[in-house]
């Protein structure tokens, strides 16, 4: 009886030390979810310009292609020089998998891209119907948030590694190595791209260099500042001195004050002269 106590004691300690140095791992649910940055100023790439040339060449092209081009080219452009993608090919898949940006999708949930949720999308997710039913889609609070977020499934995944030893210039190249490395499932998906590149003329926002944006950006903000100056004239109310009138009676008629009046006009004596012009707002 005490031979079978004390093997029973040897059991219970092999036992214990045996579960004290096993190793313990809890796996963390990673809740990190996408954030979302809007760009508040875009800058010019020439694209109403561009349009306007594509419309006095062509009365037949899609205007809902065309407006699409001159809302989200700077947007294509900004992501070429940040991840190497030509904005030619990034633009003509956002007009082809967002429908011009109507399609249910993009409208509701700012995917231009139909990317889908994936593995490891931690941010908002929305469902529709694609090659199977109720497929989960993602979605963005913003359409920039999709165009950060094709360039990165793109330079993210080694299948596209391929793509970016292509030169911007080679759209085709690019449009060929969507479909072959499983972008899409649609055998004309290629031939769909390089027809609205060429008949957009969407390779001339390739030829964009960081300098040409910086000059332009700064092209912009003159022009910006010159019409909030012009802006600020337009609103501008003026009178023109009349016999008797003194700078009081001035002020109590446009309902401000002497020192305004002084100020805005940049006087230093009361003296007014007949015919003089006075801003009076």
């Amino acid at each position: 009886m005490k031979v079978k106590l004390f093997f029973a004691f040897l059991c219970m300690l092999f036992l214990a030390s045996c579960s004290s140095s096993r190793k313990i791992s809890t796996k963390k649910k990673n809740n990190v979810k996408a954030v979302e940055n809007p760009i508040n100023k875009l800058p010019s790439v020439r694209q109403l310009q561009h349009v306007k040339k594509l419309e006095k060449g062509n009365k037949s092209l899609n205007r809902y292609t065309l407006q699409y081009v001159k809302k989200y080219a700077p947007l294509a452009v900004l992501e070429m020089h940040k991840y190497k993608i030509p904005a030619s090919v990034t633009l003509a898949q956002g007009i082809l998998e967002s429908g011009n940006g109507r399609s249910q999708l993009a409208s509701k949930s700012n995917n231009h891209f139909g990317i889908k949720c994936h593995t490891g999308w931690k941010g908002a997710k929305v469902y529709h119907d694609d090659d199977e039913k109720g497929e989960c889609f993602r979605k963005y609070k913003y359409v920039q948030s999709s165009y950060k977020d094709h360039s990165e499934f793109l330079s993210g995944r080694r299948r596209y590694a391929s793509l970016f030893k292509l030169r911007k210039s080679e759209y085709k190249g690019w449009a060929k190595g969507l479909k072959k490395a499983g972008y899409a499932t649609d055998k004309k998906y290629p031939k769909k791209l390089i027809k609205i590149i060429e008949e957009y003329k969407l390779y001339e926002f390739d030829k964009f260099r960081e300098k040409d944006l910086k000059k332009l950006k700064k092209e912009t903000n003159k022009k910006h500042t010159k019409t909030a100056i012009n802006s600020k004239k337009s609103t501008q109310e003026f009178y023109k001195v009349k016999k008797g009138d003194t700078l009081y009676s001035i002020a109590r008629k446009f309902n401000t004050t002497v020192a305004i009046i002084k100020k805005v006009n940049a006087l230093t004596t009361n003296s007014l002269s007949i015919g003089q012009q006075l801003v009076v707002n």
